[in-house]
């Protein structure tokens, strides 16, 4: 119970101080939001109404307990260039992005644990050292590369798959999953390379132990040595990847999202950069610290049910 405490303390902790840093970096950047808002041509009269509208012209501190408490109440102020409510904008997108997320972790878990497994097999063959360095040129492809291939193959030339848009799960689980297809399968081949090798090189460190040794004495295969025995000593790397990953993703995959024309968090991101839509930026640096602090508190808890000895 004290580990759990103690984990939910941090959790809430490390969530106010990057809330109090994320609200102070904007405070101190230049301009003025109001004038942003009304143009160069405002008179001062308009601009000091519209500040006053928005709160601008109280005290920091004030600001920034009215903003955190709105924040609590899932109120994260309103965007600039879309003149909607930020937290409804990204709870629009955060939508698109859990679904190619879900998708993604599938793929993923299928291409990381069977490469993984198999490589981990067939290690004593004279094929595993060339196969990992074939291995080694699919991890170094980027996922943008690998999306176009994906686009070429399956959307211009086989017409098997779209090459854009987004299909909401309300349409049917089929147009869904046909619309998330290419685009997950693109960051699986990348995060499930990833995931492979550490599955490989975690069950490969495993072999040395003397509990490998006696299973091997006692006349078991290969196999069933490392599915009984070296499995569960060996999912810690690869727990530790997976939350790496689903933070990568969830945090908003901005390439991919872009090129498949997906309306997720990571769309979201570039368009909120480049219009400088300063409250609608503020929410999602929120939005990701709570995806990794989520993430990393997930895979703690994870690791407590694979390995009791941590909580200790």
């Amino acid at each position: 119970m004290k580990f759990y405490l103690k984990k939910s303390l941090d959790f809430i902790t490390t969530l106010f101080l990057i809330s109090l840093l994320t609200f102070g970096v904007f405070q101190l950047l230049p301009g003025n939001p109001a004038l942003a808002i009304l143009g160069p041509e405002a008179d001062s009269t308009q601009i000091k109404a519209l500040e006053e509208k928005m709160g601008l012209d109280k005290p920091i501190a004030q600001r920034y307990f009215s903003w955190v408490v709105g924040a609590f109440h899932g109120d994260l102020g309103k965007s600039y260039q879309y003149d909607q409510s930020v937290s409804k904008l990204i709870g629009g997108s955060f939508s698109v992005t859990l679904s190619l997320a879900i998708v993604t972790l599938i793929f993923t878990l299928f291409i990381g644990f069977f490469f993984g497994f198999f490589y981990a097999y067939i290690w004593h063959s004279k094929f595993f050292k060339p196969l990992m360095n074939l291995h080694q040129v699919w991890f170094s492809i980027p996922s943008f590369c690998s999306a176009l291939l994906l686009i070429l193959i399956f959307s211009v030339k086989l017409g098997l798959f779209p090459a854009m848009g987004y299909v909401p799960l309300s349409q049917g689980f089929f147009p869904w999953l046909y619309s998330l297809t290419l685009p997950a399968f693109s960051l699986a081949l990348g995060s499930g390379a990833i995931l492979a090798r550490y599955t490989t090189s975690s069950i490969l460190n495993q072999f040395g132990q003397d509990y490998v040794r006696t299973a091997k004495s006692k006349g078991l295969s290969q196999w069933q040595v490392i599915t009984r025995h070296i499995l569960r000593n060996a999912l810690l790397p690869s727990v530790t990847t997976l939350g790496l990953i689903m933070t990568e993703i969830l945090g908003g995959s901005i390439i991919i999202e872009n090129v498949f024309s997906l309306p997720g968090i990571g769309r979201l991101i570039a368009t909120s950069i480049q219009t400088r839509d300063f409250p609608l930026i503020q929410g999602l640096v929120l939005y990701l610290a709570l995806i990794t602090l989520i993430c990393n508190f997930l895979v703690d808890m994870i690791y407590t049910f694979i390995d009791p000895r941590i909580r200790k």
